[in-house]
């Protein structure tokens, strides 16, 4: 993997050099997460210039182009993320902004950076390639991250009462553990390690639940095709509402 990640901030350090980047590398792998097959590998890349059309087209298949020319290689699929004006990120203007995510890319002009994903990227983020920026970052405060937390929590409620035979499915319970882990302690740490932690605390209200959907965690590429876990995937919904009423007092202990 480290190689892939080389080579791809090489490719884009040659498309955007006149625009001074910084490229950051954050979420699952400097967690020391990433699962193939289930996590992404998450990049910002911030530029000091705005990215002009021309560019903005170059980058916009890299993935694509890189896995052409490395057929073999399973890893430049799994990139995902943006690439914007260090100016228009900090302020949150619109600007044009190439963006890569699990559903295909696209050239737009706006960029939603979540409050997780900003933690992440201040706490642990490590520089790729170019000058070091974050201090410049506003770290998000507790209200923010309870929004936040918030906004998270009716996602779960609107989408998720039932679900799909998806490993994303199970991905719902590690998300809220996240959010319990934030709530408590006003940091992030892995999925894993927050889902860990919730056992641990008597917080997960099916433990065997959890367990199983760790183990899938430890070996997603083998479960993704084992029909008995995909069925057993679609069946998730109720503990996800159970787990997600557990979020629920935690924010409202919060409110009161």
């Amino acid at each position: 993997m480290k190689t892939s990640i080389d080579i791809m901030v090489k490719a884009i350090k040659n498309i955007l050099i006149n625009n001074n980047p910084s490229i950051y590398l954050f979420g699952s792998v400097v967690l020391d997460d990433f699962q193939l097959g289930w996590s992404d590998i998450d990049i910002l890349c911030l530029t000091e210039y705005p990215i002009s059309s021309d560019q903005a087209d170059k980058l916009l298949h890299l993935r694509q182009t890189l896995s052409a020319k490395y057929i073999n290689n399973p890893y430049f699929r799994a990139f995902e993320g943006g690439f914007i004006f260090f100016e228009a990120f900090l302020n949150k203007q619109d600007d044009k902004v190439v963006y890569w995510g699990t559903s295909g890319e696209r050239i737009t002009n706006h960029y939603e950076f979540d409050v997780f994903s900003l933690m992440g990227l201040i706490d642990y983020g490590e520089l790729l390639y170019g000058k070091e920026i974050r201090f410049l970052l506003n770290y998000p405060n507790s209200n923010e991250q309870l929004e936040a937390i918030k906004d998270y929590h009716n996602i779960i409620r609107k989408y998720f009462v039932n679900t799909g035979r998806s490993l994303y499915s199970a991905g719902n319970l590690l998300d809220i553990a996240r959010c319990l882990y934030t709530l408590r302690f006003g940091k992030i740490i892995s999925k894993t390690s927050a889902s860990v932690w919730a056992l641990e605390n008597n917080l997960v209200p099916n433990i065997k639940i959890m367990s199983r959907v760790l183990e899938i965690r430890k070996n997603p590429n083998f479960y993704k095709n084992d029909e008995e876990t995909l069925t057993w995937l679609e069946s998730l919904g109720p503990y996800i509402m159970e787990f997600a009423d557990i979020l629920e007092k935690e924010i409202n202990s919060l409110n009161s």
